[in-house]
């Protein structure tokens, strides 16, 4: 339990509950709202907290000292809010709930609403507030997060993401101890490189994968963001989750309503796996465009070809992923610009026109010849950005993100500029990027969106002088509008949210797309570990992860094919690279791999989650599995992560199977010259999951193929 309540004389305790999962609040009328509980749903009488504050969202002013949720500026100068409670009330939606506590200031005709949306199938609980000025003037919101949690002391470790471009999803793992810890973001655009934007508490020291209670928030929101722990002198820590307001202040007009982002919250007593279960579900179920469509397998041409596209090679390309048995290709950037040609990555964003020397038959032949090898056709596309070098800049000029009176910092390419999303024009040019495409070639499958910038000039050119403060919160606004519009009137596209690489993890532009980039690095090796620190938060069907050549483009590293499939194929399975480089031999291996896969797919892309044994504990392999909600069926990935002679690496101990039921082991991809003495054998779930299996540490090959590394998948099913 995270912390307990009991009923007092005049409470009024409002339950909140997930299928599994419940948040108590005591709401009573002219009170200031307080928590009461969070955690698995329990029955009976609840324990009085004590030694902590428990309001569900206090305000800044009558307590000087305690970290407030909510600031306001009044209209009259008044820096001071006192909130109380004036009633509930529920409406169900199908699936969900949403239940209100209504709120206003003791003097001042301000409302807050706090909201909180429930599911009867998953356990999370999403809670935001809605901030509404009856005043006579505009006031001023100097904070607005979208919900506080207490979070009971007694060896407290937090888990988050960290990182930098090409080295995302890393795991940090912090004891919380007296002070503020802060995580932020202040990219403008691009916010799950440097830090994600969710969490996870292990209430009962350091966090275990499949056991000990852990509690998951993440806040659904693609701009900027703090999540912050205030641990003081009393017996809390103190969790407050929202948008960043550093330069952010908002001037809230009378009768306008700011409605923050959604913070989902999760409780398991089944340690950050669980959490990350809960996770998946929702976030497949609720929250991710397409979320129960199974994943095409695709080759995007990117590293294979870089800027050098051209229409044979297209072909060429799209015929060697068809006879793997592919099933998309994508061309990535290098293929548009008339006055000014894409050949570089500083000219031509924004003219998405196709250039014709490159590609004389247009896109109209690139699809004639998907049709021709039998797969689908995608396209990548930057829209939200221009290069001063490009026609659309010598036109509008006034439509990119500029501060009055300063000239423009450039970005990528010494020429990049961001356009301003905050101005209903360059909304309607960046939905008009999406819908030319469409309208002219209706049978695109997939776009790769793109964002290789952030928003590094403080100012908008359209906004007002009092409105300058809007204008990190107003371009995310106008980039929702537009991808609204994109989903109204093309639903099924599938689309891939990536921002110089893993920049746009995040559950807030999740609902438009289907995926995202997981890092530009696709070195298999560094891929273990952002993938797995990705996995805390994210399925699997949402994480694009590609076979890539060796050595590889970012590292350098040599990692045999064998190795880089097995990775790849723990996430949605895709290529990048050029498979006329690759030898009959590894494509051969490719193929394999791409009919298993097929088999696989409804396991890895919508099965449950268990980590095994993580890479950051140091012992010298990491290992995985997905199995069916029914338990019938399941994937186990192995990966060596370092090799030393006379190593001693741990006997993995399968989870998540039915320990009444029989499996047989049956071993994917392999490589060796005889099978394992495991294959084709039967084994009890209880067996599996107490005892283990051991595997070799290396692969038995020919001599003259021998490398240092070693890798398995295993299917596992049930008799």
């Amino acid at each position: 339990m995270l912390f307990a309540f009991a009923p007092k004389m005049m409470a009024e305790n409002l339950t909140i509950s997930s299928r599994h999962i419940s948040i108590v609040i005591d709401v009573t009328k002219g009170s200031a709202p307080k928590y009461v509980y969070f955690g698995t749903t329990v029955p009976g009488t609840l324990q009085v907290p004590t030694g902590g504050r428990m309001e569900v969202y206090p305000a800044y002013g009558m307590d000087g000292a305690a970290e407030a949720a909510l600031a306001v500026k009044h209209d009259d100068g008044n820096m001071t809010t006192q909130l109380i409670a004036t009633g509930t009330d529920s409406k169900t939606d199908g699936k969900t709930m949403i239940t209100t506590i209504h709120l206003k200031d003791k003097v001042y005709p301000l409302t807050v609403d706090l909201k909180y949306r429930t599911f009867k199938d998953v356990d999370m609980i999403e809670c935001w507030s809605e901030i509404t000025n009856h005043e006579r003037g505009t006031i001023t919101l100097n904070q607005f997060a979208s919900a506080m949690l207490p979070i009971r002391r007694g060896n407290v470790y937090m888990s988050h993401l960290y990182g930098s471009w090409a080295n995302e999803g890393k795991v940090a793992e912090e004891s919380l101890a007296p002070g503020v810890f802060v995580i932020q973001n202040k990219d403008g655009i691009r916010n799950s490189h440097t830090d994600h934007a969710e969490v996870m508490f292990s209430l009962s020291g350091k966090a275990r994968e499949n056991s000990g209670e852990v509690i998951g928030a993440a806040l659904c929101y693609g701009g900027n963001y703090r999540l912050k722990t205030v641990t003081d002198d009393t017996e809390y820590h103190y969790f407050f989750a929202g948008i960043n307001e550093d330069n952010s202040a908002y001037h809230l007009k009378k009768g306008e309503t700011f409605t923050t982002p959604a913070l989902a919250l999760t409780f398991s007593k089944e340690g950050l796996s669980g959490a990350s279960r809960n996770f998946h579900k929702w976030g497949r179920e609720y929250r991710l465009m397409h979320g129960q469509q199974p994943r095409d397998i695709l080759l995007n041409s990117w590293e294979g070809v870089y800027f050098d596209i051209n229409q044979k090679g297209m072909d060429q390309m799209m015929g060697d992923i068809a006879s793997m048995g592919g099933e998309l290709f994508v061309m990535d950037d290098g293929w548009f610009g008339d006055k000014y040609p894409r050949k570089t990555d500083n000219s031509s964003l924004g003219d998405w026109v196709v250039d014709k020397d490159k590609l004389p038959d247009g896109i109209g032949g690139l699809i004639r010849d998907a049709k021709k090898h039998g797969i689908k056709f995608g396209i990548w596309i930057e829209p939200e950005m221009s290069n001063t070098i490009s026609e659309l800049y010598e036109k509008h000029p006034d439509w990119i993100i500029k501060a009055p009176k300063r000239e423009p910092v450039l970005g990528r390419g010494g020429t990049q500029v961001v356009l301003d999303l905050s101005n209903p024009k360059v909304q309607d040019f960046v939905f008009s990027v999406v819908d030319r495409l469409m309208t002219s070639y209706p049978e695109i499958a997939y776009i790769k969106w793109d964002a290789n910038m952030s928003i590094m000039n403080s100012g908008s050119q359209y906004l007002g002088n009092n409105e300058q403060s809007h204008l990190y919160i107003a371009y995310h606004r106008g980039l929702e509008k537009v991808c609204q519009r994109i989903r109204a009137k093309y639903p099924n596209l599938i689309m891939q949210a990536c921002a110089s690489g893993g920049g746009r993890a995040n559950w807030g532009v999740l609902p438009y797309f289907d995926e995202f980039w997981v890092s530009d690095d696709t070195d298999a090796l560094q891929r273990v570990y952002m993938q797995w620190g990705t996995s805390y938060f994210f399925p699997a069907i949402a994480m694009a992860s590609h076979i890539s050549a060796s050595p590889n483009h970012q590292t350098a590293r040599l990692v045999p094919l064998k190795y880089r499939i097995d990775v790849a194929m723990s996430g949605r399975l895709g290529m990048e690279i050029q498979p006329k480089n690759m030898t009959a031999d590894e494509k051969a291996l490719c193929k394999q791999a791409i009919h298993e896969y097929k088999k696989i797919r409804p396991i890895v892309q919508m099965g449950d989650i268990y980590r095994l044994v993580s890479p950051y504990d140091h012992a010298g392999c990491a290992s995985l599995m997905y199995v069916t909600a029914d338990k019938g069926d399941a994937v186990f990935y192995w990966w060596k992560t370092e090799t030393f002679m006379n190593q001693h690496l741990p006997r993995i101990q399968m989870a998540g199977l039915d320990a009444q039921r029989s499996y047989r082991i049956h071993e994917l991809n392999r490589i060796d010259n005889k099978p394992l003495d495991v294959e084709g054998k039967v084994f009890s779930g209880a067996y599996l999951m107490e005892h283990g299996i051991e595997l070799p540490y290396t692969h038995q090959v020919d001599h003259n193929k021998k490398t240092a590394w070693s890798s398995r998948v295993l299917r596992v099913t049930a008799e």
